[in-house]
């Protein structure tokens, strides 16, 4: 896993082969650090491959201008930059162009035009999930989705970072939003801010649950996977982080939603070598676990679009595994 030069292969492979549509209705932006959350000061976070603009997309973002160009590999979806909001049951949203701001007439909220959402992931997240080369996005690329980022660097259930609020927040006022359609699967992952700052179990769970709740009710087709608080572990030093991977398991058991817990993956898999800050992988860090999360994708029902792809996520998720720590 360690083995550089793999790695980097891996990652050019990644980034070649994954579609990342930037999302969620506002410009890319640098967020500014919060003293005391453990989730910013990364240089990974509000880079300029953060946010709606893609590493390996093929130049600027496509606008809402009516052209209606085809979402092709790489290229991401305009976040309504130059659109204007299309309301009303008189507003046909199949004519709008891709990245155009409609406002939905059945829950009253803008949201964004994406030509098809048939193989969409909407990813709701934090700064693990909010690089192009996040390891969330890698391991739902890698299994076949288009992934749609909701989201910001230093947000989370309860934690807001000053100009975005928390997932229920900013969904319910619109600092993001959602794809219009039915994509298939909605990913939720974080967790770390709310550990960061104190976040009680009380506030957690509420709001996990209030967003649970939105999401069911705009997209009751769509499977909702639930991913857990990278951590060190409870026995490494994973103090509250694993605390709350925790709490979010037990979150989603109730709800009945399947769960991917990460809260000992930096020592499960040997990634404390492989950061770029406390809490944040380097590129080769997300990589490796961008294998990692694929192989879990896959172990639980979800379909890999790439048989070639597969092998290589079988390739380095194995070698990730084989350096790991017994527990």
């Amino acid at each position: 896993m360690r083995n550089a030069s793999a790695l980097s292969r891996f990652v050019a492979m990644m980034i070649a082969t994954g579609v990342v549509l930037g999302g969620c209705g506002q410009a890319s932006y640098s967020p500014a650090p919060d003293p005391g959350s453990s989730e910013l000061g990364s240089s990974e976070v509000g880079s300029s491959d953060a946010g709606s603009l893609e590493a390996g997309s093929l130049g600027a973002p496509l606008t809402g201008s009516g052209s209606g160009a085809a979402i092709g590999a790489g290229v991401p979806v305009a976040a309504g930059s130059a659109a204007k909001t299309r309301i009303g049951r008189a507003v046909d949203p199949a004519a709008l162009p891709s990245g155009s701001t409609y406002r939905n007439p059945d829950n009253g909220r803008n949201e964004i035009i994406v030509k098809d959402t048939s193989n969409i992931a909407v990813l709701i997240g934090d700064s693990q999930s909010e690089p192009a080369y996040g390891w969330p996005r890698q391991g739902l690329a890698a299994a076949g989705y288009k992934v749609f980022f909701c989201g910001r660097g230093g947000t989370g259930f309860v934690a807001s970072n000053g100009k975005t609020g928390n997932y229920i927040d900013a969904l319910q006022r619109g600092d993001w939003k959602l794809p219009y359609g039915a994509p298939p699967l909605v990913v939720i992952e974080g967790g770390g801010n709310d550990a960061a700052r104190g976040a009680s179990d009380a506030q957690i769970v509420a709001n996990a649950e209030r967003l649970i709740a939105s999401i069911q009710q705009r997209y009751p087709a769509a499977r909702i996977l639930m991913v857990g608080t990278l951590g060190r572990g409870a026995h490494y030093g994973g103090g509250r982080r694993s605390e709350v991977d925790a709490l979010l398991g037990r979150v989603a058991d109730r709800h009945g939603l399947p769960f991917v817990s990460a809260g000992d993956w930096l020592t499960r898999y040997n990634l404390t070598g492989s950061m770029a800050d406390r809490v944040h992988l380097n590129r080769q860090g997300h990589a490796a676990l961008g294998a990692v999360f694929g192989q879990r994708l896959q172990s639980m029902g979800f379909d890999y679009a790439d048989p070639g792809m597969l092998a290589g996520l079988s390739h380095y998720a194995g070698r990730a595994a084989g350096a790991g720590l017994s527990h």
